[in-house]
């Protein structure tokens, strides 16, 4: 593997799994830069954003699939399945406290909203005048606001 172009703040970003999208924009200029230059680093975090969606979408599924359980063994109604309502429950409810904990202490739900806003730049860009000056001035506001810094 690549060795680091800057082992302090390499170690820095790997302290903080490699996620900058907490800090003030004008603190995050030095590591954007690291992560252009470092592809040691580039790559951990891409790494570790992949692991994170990972356990959203396993936690996900997991919810899913004993919310099923629960609803088919429910609709059924075999005899004597107290036990595994019981048990379907508990899974769904594990699962949901699992996704809780990733959301919460991982940097998804930042990440997410930071590609939604990018997506929603890209689009107010292309849209025509028309429709442009029918969006609400905040929106449009915050929006410019977001392109210049």
């Amino acid at each position: 593997m690549a060795v680091c172009t800057d082992k302090v703040v390499g170690d820095i970003l790997a302290g903080w799994r490699y996620d900058i999208s907490g800090l003030a924009p004008g603190m995050r200029e030095d590591y954007e830069a690291h992560f252009q230059d470092c592809a040691r680093c580039r790559g951990k975090r891409k790494l570790h954003r992949i692991i994170d969606f990972a356990l959203i979408l396993i936690a996900s599924a997991s919810g899913a699939i004993f919310l099923l359980a629960l609803l088919a063994i429910r609709h059924f109604n075999p005899a004597r399945a107290i036990l595994l309502e019981v048990i379907a429950a508990c899974g769904a409810a594990f699962s949901a406290m699992v996704w809780i904990i990733v959301a919460v202490s991982t940097p998804v739900p930042v990440v997410v909203a930071g590609v939604a806003l990018q997506q929603a730049r890209r689009i107010h860009e292309k849209l025509p005048e028309e429709v442009k000056s029918r969006i609400p001035e905040k929106i449009s506001e915050k929006l410019a606001d977001e392109t210049k810094g």
